[in-house]
């Protein structure tokens, strides 16, 4: 597909947005993300995050047309996962009229344990082709006594 007289094609989907945050919200295909980050602290392990949520944004070119499958791994840097695998389909139809239509995906995750400080990872996979990684290190900071 070329759009534009010299420009380059444009081929194959792309997540365009991959992060860990304190809450997202998807209004009307505007992806709003709050708080992003990829460290926490801890005086104390094991430990539990209370809420947080995984934002994803998604392109999908003409020729991607069809169903999809998305798919989230949270891992520790062992590559064992401390809550089940994530993962849903559905199908991009895009109209006549667009070169591309993209698909805003958000996790909500509650009460998320953390056993040991470490590397830990949350790996996104579309149809099964891992296109993105969101690296998450936990700190253990022991609370000084008083």
């Amino acid at each position: 597909m070329q759009i534009g007289a010299g420009s380059r094609s444009l081929a194959g989907m792309e997540i365009q947005v991959a992060a860990l945050c304190d809450s997202a919200a998807d209004y009307d295909g505007k992806l709003s993300l709050l708080g992003a980050f990829d460290t926490i602290v801890t005086g104390t392990l094991p430990a539990i995050h209370p809420q947080c949520s995984v934002a994803l944004r998604i392109l999908f070119r003409k020729e991607e047309e069809g169903p999809h499958s998305v798919s989230v791994l949270f891992v520790d840097e062992d590559g064992k996962s401390i809550v089940p695998p994530m993962e849903t389909t559905f199908d991009v139809v895009l109209p006549e009229d667009l070169f591309f239509s993209t698909r805003n995906l958000i996790l909500n995750l509650q009460q998320l344990p953390f056993a040991r400080p470490g590397a830990y990872s949350i790996d996104v996979s579309v149809d099964k082709r891992q296109m993105a990684s969101i690296p998450l290190q936990i700190r253990l900071i022991p609370i000084a006594p008083a």
